[in-house]
């Protein structure tokens, strides 16, 4: 009996800048798994493959500038701006593979049950658009399922702006079991019972064409309440994983695959760590597996000590990125309560200590905040480095039905609630006019400290 055919699909970005900072669609990937456990033939197709044998043939057939441990720049084709952004003097561009590519991918997959898309920011929902619109002209009669955050915080701009027959909120493993349920109310069954949530297989990885890296969650949600994060929309609960079990995962993809660097994906991995991370890398430490770990998503400071600190080199961390956002006492207390005084300066001083270069050790800081001077960042720019740290500069992007969104409608300019494009973090739409006209002189700033740190 032949399984039933569904494709998964990881959209194009459309947006005036997109960098592969280990960007991969793990949710979508636990869903394949998900679904191929519950009998499923999936077909995934990922937009964004930097490596697609089929790109060779384009102008650059070196394909884009990769970097260090699997990170860099993504295939791209300028493309004209959306009507609401066409006053923004930058180029926009579609990111991922071609569309004849897409195209060929697609026709691969003959009478598919269901095309199931992700999608992660807000505003890139026109690539989520032109994706659907695509898939729509190949499998005319095949049902398309939205899911994934824009889905989930933008339910009805998806409904009315997408073209998908269903948006799918919600996020996480939390929503495997009402997947399947949908797909039994359209009449799409596989050929297994559908696991337990606890039981699921790893992410399919190996679905992808190449794989640099793996990225590894190793905890949903986050117990900090901040106001700028919807971390707690899309995964209510703090819930860790069993240490042992993701041992097992980063040894698997080591051993059978080969691959060294892995990324977590964890919003709050800090937490607890002498019952969780720490038993998580004294396991892997015990194996001699020669790994390489990154963590693009932000580590909390108050958590970081000498001792974490020493057993995070021992491990072989390569890239520290910490949550600082700003060193202003005063906003901290309106948006997360995470940082104290003397936190940073006390993790700065532990990974130092540990080994960690300063090329190593960065700081998101945020900008654009409603309420957030100029000369705020300007400070806490500066003092990062004067600590021996690399500053980063992270654009607040307003999400909808986060504590601060309601303070973004009134601080900003753009309709904000009507059109998601003006939540682009490259507007700093919460700033005013005079604001924006110095975000060049803080990312010059930024630039030349980061080239003076050896």
């Amino acid at each position: 009996m032949m399984k039933t055919p569904l494709i998964l699909i990881n959209p194009w970005i459309h947006d005036f800048a997109a960098y592969d900072l280990w960007s991969k669609p793990l949710g979508l990937l636990y869903v394949a798994s998900y679904l191929r456990d519950s009998g499923f033939q999936v077909h995934l197709i990922d937009c964004l493959d930097v490596h697609h044998p089929g790109m060779k043939k384009y102008p650059r057939p070196s394909g884009p500038v990769r970097r260090a441990f699997g990170t860099g720049k993504f295939w791209r084709k300028q493309i004209p701006k959306p009507p609401p952004l066409k006053d923004v003097p930058r180029n926009y561009y579609r990111y991922g593979i071609s569309k004849s590519l897409f195209h060929e991918a697609l026709n691969r997959v003959p009478n598919p049950a269901a095309i199931l898309v992700t999608s992660l920011m807000t505003y890139w929902y026109p690539g989520v658009r032109e994706t659907i619109t695509i898939a729509r002209e190949v499998h005319p009669n095949t049902p398309v399922i939205l899911g994934g955050i824009y889905a989930s915080l933008c339910r009805d701009h998806a409904e009315g702006h997408t073209g998908a027959d269903l948006v799918f909120p919600g996020s996480g493993f939390d929503s495997l079991g009402s997947l399947t349920e949908t797909l039994a109310q359209l009449g799409i069954r596989g050929q297994k019972s559908p696991p337990s949530v606890g039981r699921v297989s790893y992410p399919a990885f190996d679905l992808l064409g190449k794989i640099d890296y793996v990225c590894v969650l190793t905890s949903r949600g986050c117990p900090y309440k901040c106001a700028y994060c919807a971390s707690p929309l899309l995964s209510p609960r703090f819930l860790q994983r069993d240490p042992d079990q993701v041992v097992s995962e980063i040894e698997y993809w080591r051993r059978e695959y080969g691959i060294r660097d892995f990324a977590f994906y964890d919003d709050a991995l800090l937490i607890g760590w002498e019952d969780h991370l720490g038993v998580i890398l004294e396991g892997l430490l015990r194996l001699n597996l020669d790994l390489r770990f990154h963590t693009p998503n932000a580590l909390h400071l108050r958590e970081m000590s000498f001792a974490l600190a020493r057993l995070l080199y021992r491990s072989g961390f390569k890239t520290i990125r910490l949550g600082l956002e700003t060193t202003d006492s005063r906003l901290h207390r309106e948006l997360d309560r995470k940082v104290s005084e003397g936190d940073f300066e006390r993790a700065i001083a532990s990974l130092h200590r540990a080994g960690f270069e300063k090329k190593q050790i960065g700081a998101y800081i945020l900008l654009g905040l409603p309420g957030q001077g100029v000369e705020s960042v300007s400070r806490t720019v500066k003092a990062v480095g004067r600590l021996g740290a690399m500053p980063y500069l992270a654009e607040y992007s307003p999400i909808p039905k986060t504590p601060l969104w309601e303070n973004a409608l009134e601080s900003s300019e753009y309709d904000l609630a009507g059109e998601p494009l003006f939540h682009n973090n490259t507007l700093v739409p919460c700033w005013q006019e005079g604001q924006r006209r110095m975000v060049p002189e803080l990312r010059r700033m930024v630039r030349e400290m980061r080239a003076d740190l050896p």
